[in-house]
């Protein structure tokens, strides 16, 4: 069944990475920038007495960086178990400000062994239709960019690269069992950060849709037409050209996917979400699970048919999970990841 949807929808096939990463950078992302000339971190506790109970370390690291003759802080909020570690960590776009989130069960995480890394995209650039902000202001003068420079998404990607940078310095992270996670449109920055940068060991998707973990031809929901109409911004401007003409684009989100092999890829859906569509986040989790298979490093081992919901699929080097009802970051998803990160 599962061959018969993926045939019928024509996508083009695998390539080289190099080929990949290039045409999802020049014409659906842009490129992200350079790494900084100069990095510093500036980092102050959070109040340890009430935090986690006791049961974790809090802090705030304003990250400071030097490029192009400029620089551009942004903060960052860490939450590390106690105990000498080294602890398996995540790397999180969040939509909040503060570590203490609704998107962010951190005494949870924190109780499961998990040390968390917390980075709210509007500290980087906001989120709207203009490129005069934050480090939009280093990157873009006059707020202009070309037809391939980043878009948000790329910058929020290459800022969440930017706390990988702060983790290596920070002896208790276990550097092995990294990951960077994200939910909607910062799920989709989860996973273009996890194909751009090697170091994440695990990336984790959550309800990320068109132009993130969805397969976009013939997908129900959201399409490129509606996406680049209300945010053009978070693309770069030739994504903009395949409004109504997603057939003939020459790659898919496979493409996007495929990049994160032979590290561990995590797709979750939620099944009320129909406009992120979870039937072609889940046929990408299949299709991109037998290229890992071609690659000789695992792969997705599901049933041969369209989930259902409370199914889990952990075994393989593709996970997915699809729960019920509505687009959310929830508890359920976090807990689901943390089981597949902790079992591999």
């Amino acid at each position: 069944m599962l061959e018969k949807l993926i045939n019928d929808l024509k996508l083009p096939p695998f390539t080289t990475k190099e080929q990949m990463k290039e045409i999802m950078l020049n014409q659906v992302y842009g490129y992200l920038p350079e790494r900084p000339d100069e990095i510093s971190y500036k980092v102050s506790p959070i109040n340890n007495e009430t935090f986690c109970a006791g049961k974790a370390e809090g802090k705030k690291v304003e990250i400071t960086v030097k490029m192009r003759g400029q620089e551009f802080t942004f903060p960052v909020y860490q939450a590390i178990p106690n105990g000498n570690g080294p602890f398996p960590f995540v790397v999180q776009i969040n939509f909040q400000d503060h570590i203490y989130n609704k998107y962010t069960p951190v005494e949870e995480i924190t109780d499961r062994g998990v040390a968390v890394l917390m980075l709210h995209y509007n500290d980087v650039c906001v989120d709207k239709n203009s490129f005069e902000d934050g480090l939009c202001k280093v990157l873009y003068p006059g707020g202009k960019r070309d037809s391939a420079e980043a878009g948000k998404i790329a910058l929020w990607a290459w800022a969440a690269s930017r706390v990988m940078d702060y983790a290596e310095t920070v002896d208790r992270l276990d550097k092995n069992r990294s990951a960077v996670c994200g939910h909607s449109r910062l799920g989709k920055t989860a996973l273009l950060c996890g194909a751009t940068d090697e170091r994440f060991k695990f990336v984790f998707s959550n309800d990320s849709g068109c132009a993130g973990a969805a397969i976009t031809r013939n997908k129900a929901g959201e399409t490129v037409e509606n996406i680049t109409n209300m945010f053009p911004y978070w693309f770069c401007e030739n994504y903009l050209a395949y409004r109504g003409r997603e057939n003939e684009m020459p790659f898919d989100q496979h493409y996007l996917t495929a990049l994160i092999e032979p590290r561990y890829l995590y797709i979750a859906s939620a099944a009320q979400d129909q406009w992120a569509d979870p039937n072609h986040e889940f046929l990408n989790c299949y299709l991109t699970g037998k290229y890992y298979e071609q690659m000789g490093t695992g792969g997705f081992v599901c049933e041969n048919r369209l989930p259902k919901i409370g199914d889990i699929y952990h075994a393989g080097t593709v996970g997915y999970h699809l729960r019920d009802y509505a687009h959310y970051f929830s508890r359920e998803d976090w807990n689901k990841f943390l089981d597949f990160m902790l079992s591999k």
